[in-house]
């Protein structure tokens, strides 16, 4: 209501010209529908549906994408009584299970894979049993947006489309930890494959860091730094020369890289007691 207020206030006194307009579909908001008429509340659909209406009844209809519409706001409200929402149930968990591209790391690539994926499954909303048709070709439908010159399996053409994306943005993601140069991700997944092929395709690069939301750090290493001893120092923990892990304990996790590569970098100022960690 503060920022309802907040909003209010702010349009009348800048210019009677500019006008508000919100779209919400979350019963919370109830109290602010009453009191502002630019306010508008429909809790009979999800947010994807009422913002397609409105901006469809200015710009036309697109069948292809209303019925996309239509299979999100069957499963975003749960409407188990219509026939997209077996469908629906396929494609939220397909979205919601695309972790391929890490969305904090490339925010805009992720974007574009969500979009890919979107565009891709609208094909099997014709069939027969799309749900099932669907569900079926999950696994396909990744490999298409993957393969490059030459088919592989999804893991290693995953694993080199974030090698790819990793050497392109490897100057900003880039850590030094006593002399040696490195490379910090978040929650990159799969870090055994990915990590090792960075370092034979970047040699000069000594390790390989992966921190996750969980506060566990991966280290992967090609013979020029022992990890284990790097982990037990920053992390107190262990493992083998080329491949390690431990626990920070103090990290906390957020939404923005920079954020989470300058605690790794001030770990290691603190524990080396050197400044060379950018």
């Amino acid at each position: 209501m503060e920022q309802a207020k907040s909003f209010d206030s702010r349009v009348k006194i800048a210019n009677s010209n500019i006008m508000i307009l919100l779209l919400d579909h979350h019963k919370s908001g109830q109290d602010c529908a009453n009191n502002f008429e630019w306010y508008f509340l429909d809790d009979s659909r999800c947010a994807t549906k009422i913002c397609y209406d409105f901006f469809s009844s200015i710009f036309e209809k697109d069948e292809r994408l209303s019925r996309l519409v239509d299979v999100v706001n069957a499963v975003d409200i749960w409407l188990d009584d219509k026939k997209e929402f077996e469908l629906g149930k396929v494609c939220l968990g397909l979205i919601s299970g695309a972790k391929e591209i890490n969305r904090i790391m490339f925010p805009k690539e992720n974007s574009l894979y969500m979009f890919e994926l979107l565009s891709k499954i609208q094909s099997y909303f014709e069939q027969n049993k799309p749900h099932i048709a669907l569900d079926n070709n999950i696994h396909k439908i990744k490999k298409e947006i993957f393969k490059q010159e030459n088919d592989d399996t999804l893991s290693n053409l995953v694993s080199m489309q974030n090698i790819k994306m990793l050497t392109k943005n490897r100057d900003k993601m880039q850590i030094e930890y006593e002399g040696y140069k490195g490379i910090l991700t978040y929650n990159i997944g799969n870090v055994s494959v990915i990590g090792n092929d960075f370092l034979k395709k970047n040699p000069d690069f000594d390790f390989f860091m992966d921190i996750t939301s969980r506060k566990t750090i991966s280290l992967r290493a090609n013979g020029k730094i022992d990890v284990s001893k790097m982990a037990a120092h920053l992390a107190n923990g262990g493992g083998h020369p080329n491949a390690s892990g431990g626990l920070v304990s103090n990290f906390k996790d957020s939404f923005i890289y920079k954020n989470i590569k300058k605690q790794i970098e001030d770990l290691i100022i603190t524990k080396t007691g050197s400044n060379n960690a950018r």
